[in-house]
């Protein structure tokens, strides 16, 4: 765990220096702090919030981790040289870019409603949901960027995967559903839909979004029934575990390919 530790403070630190995590973090500022001074009411900048994160929290994650995990490859070349576990290496290389990634979204996110509560405006429930979302969805979708850049060589082909990952979850996806919808209109398809929204993390994070800002009528077909049939501690826990496993499943693939990997 020592050697893990250096791992993820160096990879931090690393991190920390980069221009585009200052970007990233700056960008949700702006946007907080924009949405908060035109709309003047926490919780609907809070739901106006909800799109910006699903939307570029995994974008970012995937490109700037695979674009960063290239870069990286010959410091990687070099630790594997030294009497460093490989799982060792992959784990601090994983959290040492996941880590600072959350902590510029949280800044960036909370820092104008931060600003907000100590002149005495309320910090309701909805911003903390959403920092939970985004934090979760940055640990899933930086274990996919490093599962890319893991399985491929070429750093223009991963590069191309990453942003294919991220237009097949954000825009395939949806109209993917909603032809199946207007194809099998017919025939009841709850419980089908049911199971296409936990294969996309994105989904699930919305729909857990929405459930939480009680926003029944934004929420689609997929939400609607969601909330019907899962309604209350159950619709939690099934999002909890969904998301868990979509956090832990790329992760684990992209150690089991590390570890087998000729470097």
């Amino acid at each position: 765990m020592t050697i893990v530790r250096k791992v993820v403070r160096y990879q931090m630190s690393n991190v920390a220096r980069s221009r585009w995590l200052v970007a990233y973090a700056m960008f949700f500022l702006l946007v907080s702090e924009g949405l908060l001074r035109f709309s003047g009411d926490v919780s609907k900048t809070a739901l106006s919030l909800i799109n910006v994160v699903l939307f570029i929290v995994p974008l970012v994650a995937l490109v700037f981790g695979t674009v960063y995990l290239y870069n990286a490859r010959e410091f990687t070349e070099l630790l594997l040289a030294q009497p460093v576990r490989r799982w060792q290496l992959y784990t601090g290389l994983y959290l040492g870019l996941t880590l600072p990634l959350v902590a510029a979204f949280a800044i960036g996110l909370a820092a104008p409603f931060a600003v907000r509560r100590l002149s005495g405006v309320p910090f309701d429930g909805s911003i903390t949901a959403l920092l939970v979302a985004g934090s979760v969805l940055t640990a899933i979708f930086t274990g996919i960027a490093t599962l890319v850049a893991t399985c491929a060589e070429d750093r223009l082909r991963g590069l191309g995967v990453a942003i294919g990952v991220w237009l097949l979850f954000t825009v395939v996806y949806d109209g993917f559903v909603l032809f199946i919808l207007a194809v099998f209109a017919d025939y009841p398809l709850e419980r089908p839909t049911l199971v296409l929204m936990m294969t996309n993390p994105i989904d699930v994070a919305r729909v857990a979004l929405l459930l939480r800002f009680d926003a029944a009528a934004l929420m689609g077909y997929t939400g609607a029934v969601f909330e019907e049939f899962f309604g209350g501690a159950t619709g939690v826990a099934v999002t909890v575990a969904a998301l868990a496993l979509w956090a832990s499943v790329p992760a684990l693939l992209g150690a089991r390919v590390f570890q087998r990997k000729d470097f």
